[in-house]
């Protein structure tokens, strides 16, 4: 059946922003006027503190501001959700807590990396979790990262976690969706997690996607996934290939700083990303400005600037 205590609004193009930085320290004015762009053209949903924005290299402090600030901006208009995943349980239970309390609609929660845990041990982390916590729940996985893979048996085991509304899939395997039991789909919402292939996942039946590429191109990633939801098929697929050479260029390496330096050419934001993660190299840089030049919002951007 249904899961009743799904988010309202978690479909669609969905944000998962980035974290600007200027001279090492978090660029607050940069990320407040990042939120309120997304919110503008047309953007269903935010993620703070995920994957793109480099939630392994913030300060607690850090965290606590990128939560408020993304909360207090939303207003509402759009859910605010928060990854709140590590390789340990209780910092895990400790980082969905405050997110909870600072206002989060949802925590997105990564399957635990490093350790590599059993399917039991994944299972009970995130029972755990929503034991601790009562707060709507998006599984990612994304085995690329973790070094461990969600096994189909183990997601349908976590369907009887009440809090658990959502799997964010960031494979690339378009299969594994229309592999799911029906009742599974019924149960679930399923996101995608990869730009890339994420205009077929939704096709084969997702909900949504948790996108690295709406940093960038907002209202074309927004407007492809509204061509989905209202079955304009023609639409999504034309929009999906307007994108194409944007997701391949991002893809080609680190994601968040070949988003970075897209936004640093169309809003002047800094291109700086935390170590381990370095500036794009020559070839994605080149890949990057050709994709941008026919999209919207840069012509949108250079509007601006005159």
């Amino acid at each position: 059946m249904p899961n009743t205590n799904a988010l309202p609004g978690l479909h669609g193009a969905i944000c998962d922003l980035i974290t600007p930085f200027r001279n090492g320290e978090l660029d607050r004015v940069g990320f407040m006027s990042l939120v309120e762009w997304q919110i503008l053209n047309g953007i269903s949903g935010l993620v703070v503190c995920g994957q793109a924005g480099e939630a392994a290299t913030l300060t607690r402090s850090e965290r606590t501001t990128l939560i408020e600030l993304c909360v207090d901006i939303a207003e509402h208009q759009v859910p605010v959700l928060v990854g709140t995943g590590t390789s340990c349980t209780e910092s895990t239970i400790a980082l969905t807590a405050e997110a909870r309390n600072l206002g989060a609609d949802g925590a997105v929660i990564v399957v635990p990396y490093y350790n590599k845990p059993t399917q039991e041990g994944i299972l009970r982390h995130f029972e755990a979790v929503s034991v601790a916590v009562d707060i709507p729940i998006i599984i990612c996985n994304v085995p690329s990262c973790t070094a461990v893979d969600l096994a189909p048996q183990t997601l349908e085991r976590l369907t009887t976690i009440p809090q658990v509304v959502a799997v964010e899939d960031c494979t690339g395997d378009i299969t594994r969706i229309s592999r799911a039991p029906k009742a599974l789909r019924q149960r679930l919402q399923f996101l995608s997690g990869h730009d890339v292939t994420a205009l077929t996942f939704n096709l084969a039946g997702g909900r949504g996607t948790i996108s690295l590429a709406a940093n960038i191109a907002p209202r074309l990633v927004a407007a492809m996934h509204y061509a989905l939801q209202t079955g304009n098929t023609e639409a999504a697929i034309a929009l999906g290939e307007r994108l194409g050479p944007l997701l391949r260029a991002i893809e080609r390496e680190d994601g968040p700083a070949a988003a970075k330096y897209a936004l640093q050419l169309m809003h002047g934001l800094s291109s700086e990303v935390r170590l381990p993660l370095t500036a794009p190299q020559p070839e994605t840089i080149a890949a990057i400005r050709l994709a941008l030049a026919p999209l919207p919002e840069m012509t949108q951007s250079r509007r601006q600037a005159h």
